[in-house]
């Protein structure tokens, strides 16, 4: 049986320093829960079967949408992308602490692959 204790997600943000690379802190029913820290630009992309959810817990988070909308998100708030949706997440400059909800068969940045792309996830 698993180990049922509190996981402190900002203990775990103080664990790492790499951006733009997620670290899987927990997984249940075929989700991974995941914690990244962004700034500046991501990439475009898309998930063409997954719904992705997007929870910042510092900083605001900027998403660009091929419509020419620009989303902010702020701290305590969530976005969910649908699936299907491109989009390109990027910061003011500033390090943005962000918390993912995604099914563990999720691909970093969906169908294309770029110098960004992390193609396996350190569980911290």
């Amino acid at each position: 049986m698993k180990k049922i204790e509190p996981i402190n997600i900002m203990n775990k943000f103080s664990l790492f320093n790499e951006q733009w690379t997620p670290k899987i802190i927990g997984e249940l029913n075929g989700q991974h829960v995941k914690i990244c820290k962004l700034k500046d630009n991501f990439v475009w992309h898309s998930h063409e079967n997954e719904d992705e959810l997007f929870m910042v817990f510092k900083g605001t988070l900027l998403i660009d949408f091929r419509d020419g909308r620009t989303i902010s998100v702020k701290e305590g708030e969530i976005l969910i992308i649908p699936k299907g949706v491109e989009h390109r997440p990027h910061t003011n400059g500033e390090i943005v602490f962000n918390l993912l909800f995604e099914p563990n068969t999720t691909l970093h940045t969906g169908d294309i692959e770029t110098e960004m792309t992390v193609k396996k996830l350190d569980w911290i």
